[in-house]
C-alpha cells in the first residue's frame, strides 16, 4: 500500500524549484500508556489548572500566556500578538549550501521526512537525486512550517530523497562538557577489544533483527489482567559473574562466540493483544492504553 502524503512543498535551489510532497518515515510504536483513574469507582480523571497564587480552579477562558524575562516576573501576550510571532509558513525548502555528507554530525538530527515528487517536478527531483549522489554532498537549508524555521538537509537514499530536520548550533552541546579523565590503553587490551568488535560485526545493520520485547510483554501482561488474572513478576536473571580485570573480560568475551551479538536477550515474543479488549469482562471495558489523563 502506497504512503499517504503529510504535505506539500516546493523545494528550491539556485533557479531550480521542485515540488515535492512529504511522508513520514515511520510509524509510531503504538506507545502503550496508562490513564489516571479515581481508585474509588475507577471513572478517568481528568487535568485542572490551579493558581498558584490563590489555589483556585481556572477556567480556560481565563487563562492567558506570558514569557519569564526574569524570575516571577512575565510579560502577557494576548492571543493575536502569539499569531504574529509565528513563522509564516510558506511551504518552501530553500536551499543555501550543499556540504559533504560526512560533514553533517548525527547529533544533529531531530527527526527525518521522505520527499516525493509532485507534479511537474518528476524531472528535477530526479535530477537533484543524481548530482546529490555524484557529488557524495547534502543539501542544507531552511524550512518554515507550524510557526517556526526549522534547519534542514536533503540528502539522497536508493531513488528518492530524504529531509532531515537538524537542530541549530545553539541546541546541541559541546562532549567536551562531558568529564571523560585521559586513560592510558594497553595495547594488548586494545588488540582484543578490536578482535571483540570485528567477531561480533555485520556488513550492514539489520532493523529487523530486533524487536521490542519489553513491549511485548506489557502487552502479555495487560492481556492476562484483561482476561482476569493476576500479574506475574517474571524471574529476575542471575547477576552475571563481574570480571573486574579488563583483560580477563575481553578473553572471557571473545571465548563466548558471539556473546556481544547474543547480549539483546532471547525472549519468546509474546502474543499481540491489540483488539481484544472487547472480549474483557465489564471491569475492564476501560481503555488500557491511549493518551494520558
Amino acid at each position: 500500500m502506497s504512503a499517504h502524503s503529510i504535505g506539500s512543498a516546493t523545494l528550491s535551489f539556485g533557479l531550480v524549484s521542485v515540488p515535492v510532497k512529504m511522508f513520514s518515515t515511520g510509524e509510531s510504536g503504538a506507545a502503550i500508556s496508562f490513564n489516571w483513574l479515581h481508585k474509588k469507582d475507577g471513572a478517568r480523571l481528568k487535568q485542572q489548572y490551579v493558581c498558584s497564587k490563590d489555589g483556585e480552579k481556572v477556567e480556560k477562558d481565563d487563562m492567558v500566556k506570558g514569557y519569564e524575562f526574569t524570575k516571577g516576573q512575565y510579560v502577557i501576550f494576548a492571543p493575536e500578538e502569539l499569531k504574529a510571532l509565528e513563522e509564516k509558513a510558506t511551504g518552501a525548502i530553500e536551499i543555501t549550501e550543499f556540504v559533504p555528507a560526512q560533514q553533517v554530525d548525527r547529533v544533529y538530527l531531530e527527526k527525518s521526512y521522505f520527499l516525493g515528487p509532485d507534479k511537474g517536478g518528476e524531472r528535477a527531483y530526479r535530477l537533484l537525486c543524481e548530482a546529490l549522489k555524484q557529488t557524495g554532498r547534502v543539501a542544507v537549508g531552511q524550512y518554515a512550517a507550524r510557526g517556526k524555521q526549522y534547519l534542514i538537509s536533503v540528502r539522497p537514499l536508493e531513488d528518492g530523497l530524504v529531509m532531515e530536520q537538524l537542530r541549530y548550533a545553539s541546541e546541541v552541546r559541546s562532549i567536551g562538557e562531558v568529564p571523560i579523565p585521559k586513560t592510558e590503553l594497553k595495547k594488548p587490551e586494545l588488540q582484543l577489544a578490536t578482535q571483540l568488535i570485528e567477531q561480533a560485526s555485520s556488513e550492514a545493520l539489520r532493523p529487523e533483527a530486533y524487536e521490542d520485547n519489553v513491549r511485548k510483554r506489557i502487552l502479555e501482561q495487560i492481556q492476562r489482567k484483561v482476561e482476569g488474572k493476576e500479574i506475574t513478576e517474571e524471574p529476575a536473571e542471575a547477576p552475571k559473574t563481574q570480571i573486574i580485570d579488563l583483560m580477563e573480560a575481553l578473553k572471557a568475551s571473545l571465548k563466548g562466540k558471539g556473546a556481544v551479538a547474543g547480549a539483546a536477550g532471547e525472549r519468546k515474543p509474546a502474543k499481540r493483544v491489540e483488539g481484544k479488549a472487547a472480549k474483557a469482562a465489564p471491569v475492564a471495558k476501560r481503555k488500557v492504553g491511549g493518551a494520558r489523563a
